[in-house]
């Protein structure tokens, strides 16, 4: 196969950056340059000037640093020591008691974070303390709470979906509006877990919570108010047609500043810390966009997207089969990689296959959410894991065997997804058409 000369020099190239411990946006960029020089006559440095340029100056990437900032303003607010307040008092009833806190709380947060980490960092810092002063095994919060949190990478705002649509080119609102429903079934998924588990498991014996009357649990409840207020202001703007994703972005940085500054908790310093880390991170993801749009346009040159899909087109296989073989692409590339160097690094080579499959283009990309987040769980790069060690102290093997039982739920998540498109296709084309009436 003609290809295989360009594959084996990007790969080499690729490898032989990242093993120097390169930032993964320049490795790109060098694997992208080398690839010009040799299978082009084009000159590197102006098509690399043009590509970075273009890519950095979509107004549609613009969504991404509002976002962060809006979950970074929240995760220097009171707000996870208020949702624990506010949701322990109605999780305390349900078989396996507080731990649905973390699924939960994971949930809300992941509404108005759209990062998985700081969706980690934020509850876990409720969560950990807690479970832990009332007894739960420790393998369970450390498990479910590295499976809870790999939702901030689907439900929106999510940062990956958010570079996938750049990518891609793909309407931001209705792949956040496609996230939705997958979202709540997999929290739904991992909470069902956590009732089986409380059920069959032996060393299942947390301390009794205190009774609250119904008034005292409504009372607890005004702690959640505000958060989820802000989450139906920035989802349903984008739901209903009133704003782009950008706008709900904007809309949600100034609603987590107002949340903070009621809360008391908005100081200069949490002010100024929020926007350095919104900017840190920003940057480093426009790097990684940048280096991924030059190495596209240089394998366009080879002609190497093209020939691939060709390839595997001439395979003929069937939808499923294509869609088992990316999973497993993503599985094996995940453990090396974080999940949104994975899609931009993949997806220019991705596309063509699973256009020419007839394969929905938003139905892939939560599809391809759901791989990428179990990246976030699957050593020795899961993102999610290192962030656990660094808060709970434990071995990188103790945490990983914890977090497995939520990697599997993820898969049988994947099939429920091939089984049931419409869980990611079905709102986005309603509101499509009600957006059209």
């Amino acid at each position: 196969m003609e290809q295989l000369l360009p594959i084996g020099i990007f790969l080499f190239v690729l490898f032989l950056l990242l093993g120097t411990g390169v930032w993964i946006g320049l490795a790109l960029l060098g694997v992208a340059w080398v690839g010009m020089e040799l299978f082009t006559l084009r000159p590197a440095g102006d098509a690399m000037m043009t590509v970075i340029w273009r890519s950095a100056s979509s107004w549609t990437l613009t969504a991404l640093p509002l976002f962060i900032w809006m979950g970074e303003i929240l995760y220097r607010t009171r707000l996870s020591e208020d949702m624990f307040k506010g949701l322990s008092p109605w999780m305390a009833r349900l078989p396996g008691g507080l731990l649905h806190t973390n699924v939960v709380g994971c949930t809300v947060f992941a509404a108005v974070s759209g990062s998985s980490a700081a969706t980690l960092t934020t509850v876990g810092k409720m969560s950990i303390p807690e479970l832990r002063k009332r007894n739960y095994p420790e393998n369970l919060v450390i498990g479910t709470l590295a499976g809870a949190a790999t939702l901030g990478l689907m439900i929106p705002p999510s940062l990956t979906l958010i570079v996938y649509g750049v990518t891609i080119n793909e309407s931001i609102t209705k792949l956040f509006i496609a996230g939705i429903v997958p979202g709540l079934v997999l929290a739904a998924m991992f909470m069902l877990y956590v009732v089986a588990i409380s059920r069959f498991s032996k060393d299942y014996k947390p301390d009794p919570e205190p009774e609250m009357t119904f008034a005292e649990r409504i009372s607890n409840s005004r702690f959640l108010i505000p958060v989820l207020l802000l989450i139906l202001v920035v989802i349903g703007s984008m739901y209903l047609g009133y704003a782009t994703a950008t706008e709900a972005a904007a809309i949600g940085v100034i609603g987590a500043l107002v949340l903070a500054a009621t809360q008391g908790s908005l100081t200069w310093a949490s002010f100024s810390e929020s926007l350095l880390g919104a900017t840190r991170t920003s940057a480093m993801i426009a790097l990684i966009l940048s280096g991924a749009a030059f190495l596209s346009l240089s394998m366009g040159f080879t002609g190497l997207p093209r020939g691939l899909a060709e390839w595997i087109g001439s395979m003929e296989l069937s939808r499923f089969e294509l869609l088992m073989m990316l999973l497993v692409f993503y599985v094996i590339i995940g453990c090396f990689l974080d999940g949104i160097s994975s899609v931009v690094l993949t997806i220019a080579v991705v596309e063509p296959m699973i256009r020419q499959a007839g394969i929905d283009i938003i139905w892939f990309g939560i599809f391809i959410v759901v791989v990428v987040e179990m990246a976030q769980i699957t050593p020795p790069i899961g993102f999610n894991l290192f962030v656990l060690q660094g808060m709970t102290h434990h071995e990188m093997n103790y945490i990983a065997r914890a977090a497995f039982p939520m990697f599997l739920i993820m898969v049988v998540m994947v099939f429920v997804l091939i089984a049931f498109p419409d869980l990611a296709t079905w709102l986005p084309e309603n509101m499509r058409q009600t957006a059209a009436h």
